[in-house]
């Protein structure tokens, strides 16, 4: 029992978990250079997800796709013994915008060719990282991708996002990829959102993606009409399924014409990336995120994270850029102390643009208080 698992998630808009892991590592080894650390960074799904992969030994493969607003990008999906791990936000997501939001015409798109590139690969496991979209199109981006055609009255192909899914009047998905049928395809999410309705995908996220009142009801009106043409092509409404409004509907996308099955975004990625490997044995574990706080506990990494740890009998710390859960919580969860970086810095805008040697000053506490 010599060896302390950092296990962070990344710290949004200032470092990638894989940066703050290695600055909470490097403080450790000046105060406790005889103990092996073990890196393992973490995601739950979103932004961070294909990077976690990477660090976990999965190989990086580049692919060229359409951003939200159709205008080409380099992504990738990570891929490990025929398993691909796909990001959704790092092909269709809000910080892939080129000029700002675009709630009405954002579409799933690039997602859809990041997986037919690992479907032509030959993966026979996709793992769909559900989490921070720029759109809510119910994953008729991405399924359209993948080869189904969706067309008006007319016989026009309807154009891109969830205000022209209104105008869809025949959905045809013989042209799939043949892989499709085959592939086994996991979501990894903790959003249960149904796709319609009050706590549907465009009533609860839309807002966070720049639609107005006025355009959230009109992405309902898109979303229902899909789901309509989805429900009548597939033989079963998934609508109400758990996990159907994740990422701006692609869950349902995703659950009913790929046939996914969701899986927890953390306990999935856990497995996948064999944290609960490293943990095994170790005297300590080091997790955390930008802001620890409600949400945290709510399914989040950190959580998740605690959770394994405790299952195996490791105790937990945490740091963060800032902490709004108090004490007695965190020991509820799991974690049995918390460190801000706000302890050594009551400036946030410095917490975030000084995070790593902060990190560093905080992974060298940790190690004086529970390694020595």
């Amino acid at each position: 029992m010599n060896h302390v698992v950092v296990a962070p998630d990344k710290f949004k808009g200032s470092l990638t978990a894989r940066e703050v892991a290695t600055h909470l590592a490097a403080g450790i080894a000046e105060v406790a250079p005889d103990v092996e650390v073990r890196l393992a960074p973490i995601a739950d799904g979103g932004d961070g997800t294909l990077e976690a992969a990477l660090s976990a030994g999965f190989r990086r493969v580049p692919v060229r796709a359409a951003g939200p607003t159709g205008r080409p990008l380099d992504t990738a999906y990570a891929e490990r013994d025929g398993t691909a791990v796909v990001e959704l936000a790092d092909a269709s997501g809000l910080r892939r915008l080129p000029d700002g939001p675009a709630p009405l015409t954002a579409s799933s798109q690039g997602t859809g060719e990041v997986i037919r590139a690992a479907l032509t690969a030959g993966c026979h496991t996709v793992v769909l990282g559900l989490g921070g979209s720029a759109g809510t199109d119910g994953g008729a981006g991405m399924v359209r991708a993948l080869g189904a055609r969706l067309v008006d009255e007319a016989g026009r192909p309807v154009g891109p996002g969830g205000a022209a899914l209104a105008r869809a009047a025949e959905l045809d998905l013989s042209g799939l990829h043949p892989a499709v049928a085959s592939t086994r395809f996991v979501l990894a999410t903790d959003v249960d959102n149904p796709l319609l309705g009050p706590t549907g995908a465009a009533a609860v996220y839309g807002p966070q993606k720049g639609a107005a009142p006025a355009d959230v009801a009109v992405l309902e009106a898109g979303l229902r009409r899909w789901a309509e043409l989805v429900t009548r092509v597939v033989g079963r409404d998934l609508t109400g399924a758990p996990g159907a409004g994740a990422a701006g509907g692609v869950g349902f996308g995703a659950l009913a014409v790929l046939g996914a099955e969701p899986r927890s975004g953390v306990e999935f990625l856990l497995d996948l990336l064999d944290v609960r490997t490293a943990l095994s044995g170790a005297r300590l574990a080091v997790t955390g995120e930008g802001s620890l706080d409600a949400q945290t506990l709510r399914g989040k990494a950190p959580a998740g994270l605690a959770a394994a740890a405790r299952a195996l009998g490791v105790p937990v710390v945490a740091v963060a850029g800032q902490v709004s859960v108090d004490r007695a919580v965190l020991r509820g969860a799991g974690v049995e102390r918390a460190y801000p970086l706000t302890d050594l810095e009551p400036d946030l805008a410095r917490c975030i643009t000084q995070a790593g040697p902060l990190l560093r000053r905080l992974g060298a506490r940790v190690a004086r208080e529970w390694l020595l």
